[in-house]
């Protein structure tokens, strides 16, 4: 997984709630791995019935073509769990999405594949919405997970919390198995006195009584 630090970019406005993960990314994707996740990513939602580009979606809009920062609205990424919603946004360089809440299983596996899911009180996502519209596609935005910082223009500076140990995961780049792994000497050394002291536990000697 790579490291997050920080990003700086476009802010896409997408200011809904309940973005669902069958819009995000539609059912037929997500199973080959030959998959075209830029242009699975609301493949549904970017054309009109005949065919057409819908140019009032915003990510049709050239001014939010290469945005690396999404901010929404309540329960983003409810539904299913399929984890190619995430890879969706990655596809187009987008590597923080804030919102005012996030659906559980979708948060984890943002954090399991580098990407930052901030998550902001209502005044501070206000705050944040309309700094995002005012400034209308100009790439002034800055997500710094080392400073748990979003940063705008005209002094926008504001705060959000994220654990320490999700925090970790991000900067080092660590799904759960990287995260086990930093206690490895730990388990080793759990795992080497259980083998000391109870000696009858251990699968060789169980598998021959």
């Amino acid at each position: 997984m790579k490291p997050f630090t920080r990003v700086t970019g476009v802010a896409i406005p997408l200011i809904e709630d309940d973005v669902n993960t069958d819009q995000i990314a539609p059912v037929g994707g997500g199973a080959k791995l030959s998959e075209n996740y830029a242009e699975t990513l609301f493949k549904n939602r970017r054309r009109l019935d005949n065919g057409a580009e819908d140019l009032a979606f915003v990510f049709n809009q050239p001014k939010f073509r290469t945005g690396s920062i999404l901010v929404s609205g309540r329960n983003f990424g409810c539904g299913s769990s399929r984890e190619s919603a995430v890879w969706v946004f990655q596809a187009v360089g987008i590597s923080c999405i804030v919102a005012r809440s996030f659906a559980d299983i979708y948060r984890e596996n943002c954090l399991q594949n580098g990407v930052l899911p901030v998550t902001l009180p209502d005044a501070e996502a206000d705050r944040l919405e309309a700094a995002v519209l005012a400034a209308d596609g100009a790439p002034v935005f800055t997500a710094n997970l080392e400073a748990r910082t979003l940063i705008g223009p005209d002094g926008l500076i504001m705060g959000f919390e994220i654990s320490d140990a999700d925090r970790t995961r991000l900067l080092e780049g660590l799904d759960d198995i990287g995260m086990t792994l930093k206690s490895l000497a730990d388990i080793e050394a759990f795992e080497q006195a259980r083998r000391n002291d109870a000696p009858w536990t251990q699968h060789a000697n169980a598998s021959s009584l």
